[in-house]
């Protein structure tokens, strides 16, 4: 089941091209209530390195959400050539649903080169095979759950996680805006690196802006909260790969006006600073 997973995942992000600028993707429905949020990064992301000279790689994209996607419509990307310069080139990309666009983005492309290095460092976990995989809910807890809800969490997808400090999401306890996730696909791909940023641009959404719920004890199953990504970036450091072990570090610097800042810092099994996100996400509790 697991390559079905990765293999579908595949297929979202290899896009329909209608013209040369214009491509033409589906949705997955993963149980959540709209379009996951980095099936459109990804899909975007795709769209632009589709349009850029194979020999120039994405290093940065700086994204905005603006509507809920709809899981039951396809998504036209709508892609912007604004320059190809010599080394640099940048695309700004639009995905629209129902006449409206659900998403801006602008993505930047450069031909690799030499430079100055340095990184973070990465921190000190547990290796990944000593980490437990990430456990499912209990059956008689999943019951009370909303049908969307239940096949969010009771079922597997195309990406591995294993938190170094596991937290239970039913009954969350308060505790510093710091965690530490492991990450992989269930199983290989392809060589592209252009699919592996793709593939990592979909995966970089999941348990960003929650870094920024865990000192109020919280998260996206408390009844009476609403949770939405407001802007995504994230930029390309060093080559990896998605279907080998990956380090997702994040912290929550801040939370205030029903918004949280939450940044992101990604390393290959080596410790090589591969990727960074960052992510301010909608938190707004309601009344009972």
């Amino acid at each position: 089941m697991s390559d079905t997973h990765v293999k579908e995942l595949v297929e979202l992000l290899q896009l329909e091209r209608l013209e040369d600028n214009l491509f033409r993707g589906q949705s997955r429905d993963i149980g959540t209530r709209f379009v996951f949020g980095g099936q459109v990064l990804g899909q975007a992301l795709s769209a632009a390195q589709q349009t850029v000279d194979a020999s120039r790689e994405a290093h940065s994209l700086h994204a905005y959400f603006l509507r809920a996607g709809d899981i039951d419509a396809p998504i036209v990307y709508s892609v912007e050539r604004a320059r190809d310069g010599g080394t640099f080139s940048a695309r700004r990309i639009v995905a629209i649903q129902h006449g409206q666009p659900i998403l801006n983005c602008a993505i930047s492309f450069q031909v690799p080169e030499k430079g100055l290095e340095h990184q973070s460092s990465m921190p000190e976990v547990p290796d990944p095979e000593d980490v437990e995989p990430m456990h499912r809910v209990p059956p008689e807890e999943l019951a009370r759950l909303p049908v969307k809800l239940q096949r969010w969490l009771g079922s597997d997808g195309p990406f591995e996680f294993r938190q170094v400090w596991p937290r239970d999401e039913l009954h969350p306890a308060k505790r510093p805006p710091i965690q530490h996730i492991w990450l992989r696909l269930t199983s290989p791909v392809d060589d592209s690196p252009a699919l592996h940023r793709a593939l990592l641009a979909y995966a970089s959404d999941f348990h960003l802006i929650g870094t920024s719920t865990l000192p109020h004890g919280i998260s996206y199953l408390t009844p009476n909260l609403q949770m939405a990504s407001l802007d995504h970036a994230m930029w390309f450091h060093r080559p990896f790969r998605a279907d080998e072990w990956l380090l997702y570090s994040f912290d929550s610097p801040t939370a205030q006006g029903a918004r949280g800042l939450a940044r992101g810092q990604i390393f290959s099994r080596d410790g090589a600073l591969v990727a960074s996100t960052a992510q301010e996400g909608l938190i707004r509790l309601r009344d009972e």
